[in-house]
């Protein structure tokens, strides 16, 4: 992680910084490179302004005499510069300081052929003896269109050298600065970068190891801070998948206890029952009890094999509803004469309200049975005494069926649950009834699938109030 961290943060640095030195340096460059041409252009219009000034003074004078002579050297000790005068075939005629040059020595025919044109011409050169180059112009002598030769001016450079060492030094220190600067702006703008990143790796090898609590807390607005609230928002999402699952994981830890409870209570007592018949321990008469209770045993374990594959098919969507107009009073009336005697053994009525007129539902036969069944069975489980009421009216395009009990009640928290798959209701933390928690989630798939609605109301020790809506058709009974 920190490995990462140092790579990109030595690759900001370094990629910045030779593109800040490559920038200075260009700079530079083209800073000497225009500064020289300019000095050395400056210092040639000078010289020929200067040309032309001497030219005036002596252009009426065709013959070296002492007048040109002390006019050459009074613009020599003026201008600065020495001053050589050629005639048309460039030999050197007059001078202002002749102890430097002879007199008689030629310029180059190349130069003369320009300044008999009336045209400048302009060399640096570079004399023996001297330390500085030397910069010479060539301006026509003469007047108007009549050239008698030409003037030559030179001029050392002197302090070009230093001026541009100066500026040389000048860059650099720029330069160094411009590094030191830079690199300080930069350590900072990828400490900025490298920092929030860090953190988001490290928020994100903890939520790898399962740590879906970790947060980023990043105030960045850009597109650093837009990647730590998405990973935020997703460590949230992953945090409540987490939590669901190791819910889920509980309820059906519970679910395969509360199976293997119920499948080994009727097998164990079948168990006995059947290695007493064959060891000719009961009696003629006895035998059929025992064979009645085995009999029950085995529906018992039929119910809850069926009512496992109806949640595996309802989960799967493999049921297919066959809907039709029927009657619910039959299928109301049957259920109420199924569980009416179970539900007087604990001292229970079941009680059947219908409001006419009723409407047919448009529905499964067998599922509506089913989904009444479930209700009524976990209505009798759990009341003890009392009463269970069933009431049907219409409620305008539905069927209303309301079952009410007087039993121990729904705890806040059951309520939210009991339509879970594989979820133990434990109604009013009672230990006495345990199921399977397969009923109401089978209920609640059914009335779905019934285009149909279902809720519950219940405090305990008060019973419990289940509603369901149930599509109706316009043809009344």
């Amino acid at each position: 992680m920190l490995g990462i961290n140092k790579s990109i943060f030595r690759r900001l640095i370094v990629s910045y910084l030779l593109t800040i030195l490559v920038g200075i340096g260009i700079v530079g460059i083209l800073m000497f490179y225009f500064t020289n041409n300019y000095i050395y252009n400056a210092k040639q219009e000078e010289l020929v302004r200067k040309g032309r000034t001497v030219n005036t003074n002596i252009q009426d004078i065709n013959a070296i005499d002492e007048e040109m002579q002390s006019i050459l050297e009074f613009h020599d000790r003026s201008f600065d510069a020495r001053i050589w005068v050629f005639n048309e075939q460039g030999e050197i005629i007059a001078t202002s300081t002749q102890d430097e040059v002879s007199i008689g020595k030629s310029v180059a025919s190349s130069i003369v052929e320009r300044v008999l044109k009336g045209e400048n011409a302009v060399n640096r050169l570079e004399f023996e003896g001297l330390s500085e180059p030397m910069l010479s112009v060539v301006v026509p002598w003469g007047k108007k269109e009549q050239v008698y030769g030409g003037i030559v001016l030179h001029s050392p450079m002197r302090g070009i050298n230093d001026y541009i060492r100066k500026i040389r030094e000048t860059i650099l220190w720029a330069t160094l600065f411009g590094i030191l600067f830079s690199t300080i702006m930069v350590s900072y703008l990828s400490w900025t970068i490298s920092r929030p990143l860090q953190q988001i790796d490290r928020a994100a090898s903890r939520m790898g190891m399962g740590n879906y609590v970790e947060r980023i807390n990043l105030k960045s607005e850009d597109e650093i801070g837009d990647l730590a609230n998405t990973i935020n928002t997703m460590a949230e999402k992953l945090e409540k998948i987490d939590i669901e699952r190791k819910r889920l994981d509980n309820i059906r830890s519970d679910f395969l206890a509360n199976i293997s409870h119920e499948l080994r209570t009727p097998l164990t007592s079948m168990q006995g029952f059947l290695e007493a018949l064959q060891d000719g321990l009961i009696e003629e008469e006895g035998r059929k009890r025992y064979y009645d209770v085995m009999y029950y045993e085995t529906i018992h374990m039929n119910r809850l094999v069926d009512d496992l594959m109806d949640l595996i098919k309802l989960e799967n969507d493999e049921i297919t509803l066959s809907k039709y107009p029927i009657n619910p009073t039959a299928i109301l009336e049957k259920a109420k004469f199924k569980f009416a005697k179970e539900a007087l053994e604990k001292n229970v009525e079941v009680k059947l309200i219908l409001k006419q007129p009723l409407p047919k539902v448009n529905s499964d036969a067998v599922r509506f049975e089913q989904i009444i069944n479930n209700l009524l069975k976990n209505a009798v489980k759990f009341t003890e005494e009392g009463e269970i009421s069933i009431t049907a009216e219409e409620d305008g395009s539905f069927l209303l069926l309301t079952i009410r009990d007087t039993g121990i009640g729904i705890s806040d928290i059951d309520q939210e649950m009991i339509w879970e798959r594989f979820y133990k209701v434990d109604r009013g933390r009672s230990r006495k009834n345990k199921g399977t928690g397969l009923g109401l989630a089978i209920v609640k798939k059914l009335v779905e699938l019934h285009d149909g609605k279902i809720t519950v109301e219940s405090e305990i020790g008060k019973g419990a109030t289940f509603k369901v809506w149930l599509p109706s058709v316009d043809e009344k009974m």
